[in-house]
């Protein structure tokens, strides 16, 4: 049996549906109830609601160590997609707690359990730095400690630690470190930058960044798994695009004026700074950081020739692919 963590978000939900298309066996855990809903509506929207119920939902969290020996019993394969997305500084301890120490109890549950395959989602955050005057980053750039990362790349770089450490003690393990990840059916990652266009979002920057589909990124992972192809990771981006590009898509697409002022360096300098002095004046969280800064100016390239080379896979063109999400995206 396959046990699938992060179920009930973008990811997991849409690699049951894959999973189960294939008639495989499988069980999710959830936090909530309340959370299921969201994985049931994006089976409906798929007209896959028969699949839905062969789904053996189990309650867990993965910092809950009796919890997952339950959820671990009878399972042969794992695909670890829970993961909390935060850019906010003030996040950091509940960063580290879920995806450094909830991706170490799921190596160890997956260890003492003698589970013989186990999936990673990592993220191109992870991935290493770029030195002076270079741009292109692979599966070997390697991390720079000294360099700025936002505490959300640093726990999944952290948790991906954990990964290889399990790896060295005789877990076949697979990461792949998907872009900006695309798809139907829920509202956050990114579709809080689809809602953001929808509001009428002015700013744009002149950086750019590392795009895929959900669609092809569990597919890939599934063929990964099948293959047996262990002990490496893998970048998984359709394609990279400017970020002015891909807010003018998503604009053209729900018929909204696109984004028309052009946030300089120091524009962006300057807002992540007043965004951090009114999180402090009215107790609310961050919503713009340094980090976040630093990348939308980035012009970093994410090469995806390793996967291509290993697999007979073709990516959605995502053009049209963003154009259909995001016309999907105004009637929820």
């Amino acid at each position: 049996m396959i046990l699938v963590t992060g179920g009930t978000g973008l990811v997991g939900a849409h690699l049951l549906l894959h999973l189960l298309q294939k008639n495989e066996a499988v069980r999710a855990i959830y936090r909530s109830e309340k959370s299921i809903e969201k994985t049931r509506n994006l089976f409906k929207l798929e007209n896959q609601q028969e699949l839905f119920h062969k789904i053996e939902w189990m309650e867990a969290d993965i910092n809950d160590i009796p919890a997952l020996e339950k959820a671990f019993q009878g399972i042969t394969v794992v695909y670890h997609c829970a993961a909390l997305i935060s850019f906010d500084p003030g996040d950091e301890e509940a960063l580290r707690k879920v995806n450094i120490e909830g991706t170490a109890n799921m190596v160890n549950c997956a260890l003492d359990f003698g589970v013989t395959k186990f999936c990673y989602v990592s993220s191109i955050a992870a991935l290493g730095d770029t030195r002076e005057g270079e741009n292109l980053i692979t599966e070997e750039t390697e991390w720079n400690p000294e360099k700025n990362h936002g505490d959300y790349a640093l726990t999944k770089y952290g948790a991906e630690m954990e990964v290889w450490r399990a790896s060295q003690e005789g877990l076949n393990v697979v990461v792949v470190n998907p872009g900006v990840i695309f798809g139907k059916g829920f509202d956050s990652g990114s579709g809080e930058l689809l809602q953001k266009i929808r509001n009428g979002f002015p700013f744009y920057t002149k950086g750019s960044t590392g795009i895929t589909s959900v669609e092809d990124l569990v597919a890939i992972m599934i063929q990964l798994m099948d293959n047996n192809v262990f002990g490496e990771r893998f970048t998984i981006v359709s394609e990279n695009i400017r970020l002015q590009v891909l807010l003018n898509i998503i604009a053209d697409a729900m018929h909204k004026k696109k984004p028309y002022l052009y946030a300089s360096p120091l524009m962006t300098a300057l807002a992540w700074r007043a965004d951090w002095l009114l999180s402090k004046l009215l107790f609310r969280k961050r919503t713009f950081t340094k980090a976040t800064a630093k990348s939308s100016h980035s012009l970093d390239i994410y090469d995806n020739s390793k996967i291509t080379g290993r697999l007979p896979y073709t990516f959605k063109p995502m053009r049209e692919y963003l154009i259909t999400v995001s016309q999907a995206h105004l009637k929820v």
